[in-house]
């Protein structure tokens, strides 16, 4: 059994990982990520490189919850809390507006996609970090996306300095989230049902 001092210290070693710029593999509510502190240049450069994708894809950015969300858009649409309520599986939503981001994690029309994740460790690693991690799916580009740690490609682990264990990913769904994007005037757009 894993003990609540044993997912501590695995939280801490990350944030310190993270803090320093580095990236690191671990699970989310949906997929496992690959993922650096969102704010940090060189480390969204980092996973970039790794990933080996174009400039032109854009980032998923992760948060603790609305109060850090609303410091990363410029205005969050009344319908966002509406929909984070009801939401019965995980949830990423296409905010315009993406704001105190590393540039290339917010899309080139400026807007930002956004999910605050229902998971134990992925949360807390988030509030401890205290900044939105930066999330893409663990796979090199034009690679399937892994759902469980079992099938991340081991090229991968070898890039990234730090991953999760595996026992982590309990609580995830293995599946994709939902995307929608929502403008302003609380305009809806089902991006992935």
């Amino acid at each position: 059994m894993h003990n609540d001092q044993h997912i501590i210290d695995l939280t801490d070693t990350a944030v310190q990982v993270l803090r320093s710029g580095g990236t690191i593999l671990y699970p989310t509510d949906t997929v496992w990520g690959l993922g650096c502190d969102a704010c940090n240049p060189q480390a969204v450069k980092k996973v970039s490189g790794i990933k080996g994708r174009t400039a032109d894809k854009h980032y998923i950015i992760l948060v603790a919850d609305l109060n850090m969300l609303s410091r990363y858009v410029e205005q969050i649409p009344h319908m966002a809390e509406s929909l984070l309520e009801v939401a019965d599986k995980p949830l990423t939503i296409i905010y315009p507006g993406g704001i105190n981001l590393a540039p290339g994690v917010t899309a080139p029309d400026g807007s930002i996609a956004i999910r605050i994740p229902v998971h134990d460790f992925c949360h807390a690693l988030i509030r401890k970090l205290k900044r939105p991690l930066l999330s893409t799916s663990a796979n090199l580009s034009g690679i399937k996306t892994p759902s469980r740690y079992a099938d991340i490609d081991r090229e991968l682990l070898k890039k990234v300095d730090w991953t999760a264990p595996a026992f982590l990913e309990a609580g995830s769904t293995g599946q994709p989230s939902s995307i929608i994007r929502l403008g302003i005037n609380n305009q809806i757009k089902i991006i992935r049902p």
